[in-house]
């Protein structure tokens, strides 16, 4: 096969995004059924996926010499407290709003991420986006725009209601918090990823617990056990699930990262998109209307150009080439001057197009 289209790396790639997609879908969706039966236990659902995840980096950390469990130190716990403290609000209000909105709508309740996340960026580092970036979020914004417009399409016990859109804004903005957080925080966690991923669920865990309690969560679950209309293996089997697959996705995450470029790690995530938004009108019937339709296609596209943009202002300059026969056919001109060599860099038709 012509190496110029394929290489020995493209099946690592094209499994690593099949494997993020397909985490990320079954989250989605496994959550979705897990609230739809359970709407009363959203912080002990989110309790109980958080405790598997940390369960299983300790599991990894016994057989995956790259995966390490961080030393727990009060001063350590300290300086990761602001990341800690807006990843588990950010996830509450994931929660909140996916249990309240249709898995096809979840995407457009969270439209608002990348404008925010540029937003925060922006103010964190005192700087002003360029036009195409602003083109970009304004694209996006639009798209959000457009999907929460009230439409006489969609019946009104399916409309979400203006609490949902808010906890799909709450849950953006701590997103876009936790995105400019992170970097500053992996110092404290000697640059890794796995051990601030242990930090933040163990910590997340910590905070929400009182909440679980204050919210009365453990006395609906004992209700809940004696009603008979209510199938507990969905609440059970569901925490497992999303609790192991919360794991896989945020190993899926790095290696998405590591393995793809943004740009295929951002067309990856678009397409996860038409396809959650196809599995949602299949599995729960979900509504489906153009207002939709265009919010999410145009969501896709800004973000899409988003990614382009930014791989274009963070590309290495283009390589230089030793043209080695424009310095043979000067050899004389050197050998009779001054002993200087004259050296020709150029870069070839095929090098261009490449």
């Amino acid at each position: 096969m012509n190496n110029r289209y394929f290489d020995a790396n493209t099946p690592k790639v094209a499994a690593v995004v099949g494997f993020y997609m397909s985490a990320a879908l079954v989250m989605v969706f496994v959550n979705k059924a897990v609230l739809n039966s359970s709407p009363d236990l959203p912080l002990l659902f989110l309790l109980l996926q958080l405790l598997i995840a940390v369960l299983l980096l300790h599991v990894a950390a016994m057989f995956i010499a790259r995966v390490e469990i961080p030393k727990l130190e009060l001063g350590t716990a300290k300086k990761l407290t602001p990341v800690v403290l807006v990843n588990i609000i950010g996830l509450i209000f994931n929660t909140l709003c996916l249990r309240d909105v249709e898995a096809s709508f979840f995407q457009i309740a969270r439209g608002l991420v990348l404008p925010l996340t540029i937003v925060v960026f922006s103010a964190h580092t005192r700087t002003v986006p360029s036009i195409r970036v602003g083109i970009a979020a304004g694209s996006v914004t639009i798209g959000f725009l457009l999907g929460v417009a009230p439409s006489a399409a969609v019946p009104s016990h399916v409309s979400p209601s203006s609490l949902s859109l808010l906890y799909g804004l709450l849950s953006s903005l701590f997103i876009a918090f936790h995105a400019v957080l992170i970097k500053s925080s992996l110092p404290y966690c000697n640059n890794s990823t796995i051990q601030l991923a242990y930090w933040t669920n163990l910590g997340s865990a910590i905070f929400l617990l009182p909440f679980v309690l204050l919210h009365r969560e453990i006395f609906i679950l004992e209700d809940l056990i004696h009603d008979s209309n209510w199938d507990g293996r969905v609440f059970l089997w569901g925490s497992v699930v999303t609790g192991i697959f919360g794991f896989l996705l945020c190993i899926a995450g790095l290696l998405s990262i590591k393995v793809t470029s943004p740009i295929t790690h951002m067309f990856s995530s678009a397409l996860r998109s038409v396809i959650q938004t196809l599995l949602g009108v299949w599995i729960f019937k979900d509504i489906m209307t153009v207002n939709r339709a265009s919010s999410i296609l145009v969501i896709m596209i800004g973000t899409v150009y988003y990614t382009w943009i930014k791989s274009l202002e963070t590309a290495p300059p283009p390589r230089k080439d030793v043209d080695l026969e424009a310095i043979g056919n000067r050899k004389h001109e050197e050998d009779s001057d001054d002993g200087e060599a004259t050296v020709v860099f150029g870069v070839s038709d095929e090098d261009e197009k490449a």
